[in-house]
């Protein structure tokens, strides 16, 4: 049997991301993705630079979820969002909020942060409503 894959890129990604030090592997042409990257997805450039994540996103959907696989059981319910970070959206879970009311709508102000699951401990990255908004 073969060894796993290591995800040593995207844990060091996860740590910034904990640190308040998240960015986003860009290309010269703008188009944005996340670790662990070696070339752009979208246009094949070799030149990957590390840009700042910014403070805050933007809610583009969402979803509340009542019944999860095995690693999220104890965590339910919980609202899996993706938001728009500029040249990258990323998925996570929004905390702060309660998942058994309407109180996220499209458009909302997020930070990014890594928190860990309930279930397992195991880190995730998660927003939390951005103060003040």
């Amino acid at each position: 049997m073969s060894a796993p894959a290591s995800n040593g890129a995207y844990d060091e990604w996860l740590d910034a991301l904990a640190e308040g030090e998240g960015y986003a592997l860009v290309c010269p042409d703008g188009h944005g993705s996340l670790p662990p990257r070696r070339v752009c997805p979208e246009c094949g450039s070799a030149t990957l630079s590390e840009e700042a994540l910014a403070e805050t996103g933007t809610v583009e959907t969402y979803s509340v979820v009542h019944v999860a696989g095995p690693q999220f059981a104890d965590d339910t319910p919980y609202v899996n969002a993706i938001a728009d970070f500029g040249p990258v959206r990323l998925t996570g879970v929004l905390r702060g909020i309660d998942p058994a009311t309407d109180a996220v709508e499209i458009g909302d102000r997020v930070a990014p942060g890594v928190e860990e699951r309930v279930t397992d401990g195991e880190p995730l990255v998660v927003f939390r409503p951005a103060d003040g908004e």
